[in-house]
Protein backbone atom coordinates (compact mmCIF):
# COMPACT_ATOMS: atom_id res chain seq x y z
CA UNK A 1 0.00 0.00 0.00
CA UNK A 2 1.26 3.57 -0.89
CA UNK A 3 1.90 6.62 1.51
CA UNK A 4 -1.92 7.80 2.48
CA UNK A 5 -2.78 11.22 2.70
CA UNK A 6 -3.55 12.46 6.11
CA UNK A 7 -6.82 13.66 4.73
CA UNK A 8 -7.85 10.69 3.90
CA UNK A 9 -6.86 8.69 6.21
CA UNK A 10 -8.83 11.15 8.59
CA UNK A 11 -11.78 11.25 6.12
CA UNK A 12 -13.12 7.91 7.58
CA UNK A 13 -15.25 7.39 11.10
CA UNK A 14 -14.05 4.06 12.06
CA UNK A 15 -10.31 5.60 11.54
CA UNK A 16 -11.01 8.67 13.34
CA UNK A 17 -12.36 6.60 16.49
CA UNK A 18 -9.81 4.28 16.00
CA UNK A 19 -7.36 7.34 16.83
CA UNK A 20 -9.27 8.75 19.11
CA UNK A 21 -9.24 5.45 20.97
CA UNK A 22 -5.48 5.45 21.18
CA UNK A 23 -5.41 9.01 22.70
CA UNK A 24 -4.58 7.73 26.21
CA UNK A 25 -1.84 5.51 25.24
CA UNK A 26 -1.21 2.42 23.23
CA UNK A 27 -3.75 -0.76 23.09
CA UNK A 28 -3.42 -4.40 21.57
CA UNK A 29 -4.90 -4.59 17.97
CA UNK A 30 -7.26 -7.13 19.59
CA UNK A 31 -8.50 -4.43 22.03
CA UNK A 32 -8.81 -1.70 19.51
CA UNK A 33 -10.91 -4.75 16.95
CA UNK A 34 -12.74 -5.46 19.92
CA UNK A 35 -14.53 -1.81 20.14
CA UNK A 36 -15.81 -1.92 17.01
CA UNK A 37 -18.82 -3.90 15.20
CA UNK A 38 -16.36 -4.47 12.31
CA UNK A 39 -14.62 -8.03 12.00
CA UNK A 40 -10.97 -7.71 12.53
CA UNK A 41 -9.93 -8.02 9.50
CA UNK A 42 -11.69 -4.68 8.66
CA UNK A 43 -10.34 -2.93 11.46
CA UNK A 44 -6.94 -4.23 10.45
CA UNK A 45 -7.25 -2.89 7.22
CA UNK A 46 -8.18 0.37 8.87
CA UNK A 47 -4.95 0.07 10.93
CA UNK A 48 -3.03 -0.37 7.85
CA UNK A 49 -4.59 3.07 6.30
CA UNK A 50 -3.29 4.60 9.44
CA UNK A 51 -0.20 3.07 9.65
CA UNK A 52 0.67 4.08 5.91
CA UNK A 53 -0.61 7.56 6.43
CA UNK A 54 1.91 8.19 9.48
CA UNK A 55 -0.67 8.24 12.25
CA UNK A 56 0.04 5.08 13.93
CA UNK A 57 2.83 3.40 14.68
CA UNK A 58 3.14 -0.87 15.51
CA UNK A 59 4.97 -2.27 17.78
CA UNK A 60 5.42 -6.12 18.38
CA UNK A 61 5.05 -7.77 21.82
CA UNK A 62 4.99 -11.09 21.67
CA UNK A 63 1.96 -12.61 20.26
CA UNK A 64 0.38 -8.93 20.15
CA UNK A 65 1.04 -5.59 18.11
CA UNK A 66 0.40 -2.94 20.10
CA UNK A 67 -0.57 1.07 17.93
CA UNK A 68 0.54 3.90 19.30
CA UNK A 69 -1.13 7.25 18.00
CA UNK A 70 1.53 9.20 16.15
CA UNK A 71 0.39 13.11 16.85
CA UNK A 72 3.41 14.61 14.56
CA UNK A 73 1.18 13.83 11.27
CA UNK A 74 -1.94 15.81 12.39
CA UNK A 75 -0.18 18.78 13.09
CA UNK A 76 0.05 19.36 8.79
CA UNK A 77 -3.77 19.15 9.44
CA UNK A 78 -3.72 22.17 12.22
CA UNK A 79 -1.44 23.87 9.96
CA UNK A 80 -4.33 23.55 7.59
CA UNK A 81 -6.98 24.59 9.39
CA UNK A 82 -5.06 27.35 11.04
CA UNK A 83 -6.15 29.84 8.64
CA UNK A 84 -9.85 29.26 8.71
CA UNK A 85 -9.81 29.70 12.59
CA UNK A 86 -10.66 33.31 11.86
CA UNK A 87 -13.84 32.27 10.15
CA UNK A 88 -15.42 29.72 12.99
CA UNK A 89 -14.40 32.21 15.73
CA UNK A 90 -16.13 34.80 14.25
CA UNK A 91 -19.25 32.49 13.65
CA UNK A 92 -19.40 31.42 17.23
CA UNK A 93 -18.72 35.00 18.46
CA UNK A 94 -21.94 35.65 16.24
CA UNK A 95 -23.78 32.99 17.77
CA UNK A 96 -22.84 33.65 21.33
CA UNK A 97 -24.10 37.39 20.78
CA UNK A 98 -27.36 36.34 19.33
CA UNK A 99 -27.79 33.17 22.24
CA UNK A 100 -27.12 35.96 24.63
CA UNK A 101 -29.70 38.25 23.38
CA UNK A 102 -32.34 35.78 23.82
CA UNK A 103 -34.18 34.93 26.69
CA UNK A 104 -33.86 31.78 27.41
Amino acid sequence: MPDVDVFGALANPVRRQLLEALRDGPLPAGELAGRFALSRPAVSEHLAVLRHARLVSEEPRGRHRYYHLAADPLAEVSDWLHPFEHFWRERLKALRDVAEGEDL
